[in-house]
């Protein structure tokens, strides 16, 4: 069996639902993770739109576009408890994600408020931090970074309306910053919209001492509609 066939199994998906998965290769921006549609784009390259207004994160790479054959993979990991996909999740990312690993220092987690992950049980972006810190012998960090405030959920919001729902939402904890200073840290999360969460994590981290941080998530919705503000 090949290892599209394999992996296709693990993951509890038909052939034919593999088959439509759009997996993203480079090039890509090296700031927000966005195909280029040359082949001819040379390493490094940024979008207009991350040239113009950069996120607070240094680079971004995703596994996978997000539309209809990811999504209904990535709610059943969040929502359905099918945190078996997690494995299948950091495999992915520890190679579209390979040239940050490479250079990071520390993997960590997006984190949920307290009040949520008590009613869903479980993280699923340090569900899947875990095996891709392991995997590229790197410290995990599940506890550096915290949600101190209730946030609403992001899936309605505008790009402007997700950045003020976040602001101010994440901090990091005093052994945090010893576990952070000097650091480059690996942000890890399930899926890029417009960066929101994603940049008001690494605000925290920079502030609190971090050298530098990077993102990866499973999928990213097409393009970069909205550069922060």
């Amino acid at each position: 069996m090949s290892l599209d066939g394999r992996a296709a199994m693990e993951a509890g998906l038909s052939p034919e639902a593999w088959a439509k998965l759009v997996f993203l290769e480079a090039p890509v921006c090296d700031g927000c993770g966005a195909p280029f549609d040359s082949h001819l784009a040379p390493v490094g390259l940024r979008c207009a739109a991350c040239v113009a207004k950069p996120f607070a994160f240094a680079r971004a790479r995703a596994a996978c576009v997000y539309d209809e054959a990811s999504r209904d993979l990535i709610l059943k990991f969040k929502h359905a408890d099918r945190v078996d996909l997690a494995r299948t999740f950091a495999r992915w990312l520890g190679r579209a994600a390979a040239d940050l690993l490479a250079e990071a220092d520390a993997v960590a987690p997006v984190p949920l408020h307290p009040s949520r992950l008590a009613r869903r049980r479980y993280n699923q972006a340090a569900e899947i931090a875990r095996p891709v810190a392991r995997a590229a012998g790197l410290a995990y960090l599940p506890d550096a970074l915290i949600r101190g405030r209730a946030t609403d959920s992001q899936g309605e919001k505008s790009g402007s309306g997700r950045r003020r729902n976040v602001q101010g939402a994440f901090a990091v904890t005093e052994a945090g910053r010893r576990q952070i200073k000097g650091r480059r840290i690996l942000l890890i999360d399930d899926v890029l919209t417009t960066g929101a969460t994603a940049e008001a994590c690494a605000k925290a981290l920079m502030a609190a001492g971090a050298r530098c941080v990077d993102l990866a998530v499973v999928a990213r919705v097409p393009g970069r509609d909205e550069a922060p503000i």
